[in-house]
């Protein structure tokens, strides 16, 4: 899949967010409710990659590469819906390559994309350039770029 080089980058305010990141960020850091305290919302939604293993219990927050058929395709209908969805913001919160994350955030029909930089950089409008352990300072990071273009109020 090639990123869209036309895509229209929405200029509203957010108001609903998504998040893609793997299990180690998942487990280590309240991803979820950092993000929603420091841009002051509600209800974001998370959806973290785990590798498949026989032992993993069945959960709608996490995903793994069995979601997917041989083309590259979602095939899980709740992890597809989760893709569907048309966020104002999306964050991809992981900081090594991974083939099923990039393909969740290219896929991804969220309005306006942000990540760590130095991961891809054909898949975000804006990369932040963050130790990934430290959440505080991304979101400072992303609050002030929000705010600068105006997709925040203070």
């Amino acid at each position: 899949m090639e990123a869209d080089q036309n895509r229209v980058v929405s200029h509203k305010e957010i108001a609903t967010v998504g998040i893609l990141t793997t299990e180690l960020f998942f487990n280590t850091i309240e991803l979820k409710e950092e993000v929603e305290k420091f841009l002051k919302l509600r209800n974001a939604k998370i959806y973290c990659y785990r590798p498949y293993k026989k032992s993993n219990t069945i959960s709608f927050k996490h995903f793994s590469e069995k979601d997917y058929n041989w083309k590259g395709k979602i095939i899980q209908n709740n992890f597809q819906s989760f893709i569907d969805q048309p966020f104002d913001l999306l964050i991809g919160y992981f900081d090594k390559n991974n083939i099923y994350l990039e393909n969740a955030v290219l896929q991804s029909k969220a309005s306006f994309k942000v990540g760590i930089a130095k991961v891809n950089q054909m898949l975000y409008d804006i990369e932040i350039k963050s130790n990934p352990s430290n959440i505080e300072e991304f979101l400072k990071e992303l609050k002030r770029y929000l705010l600068i273009l105006n997709k925040m109020k203070n």
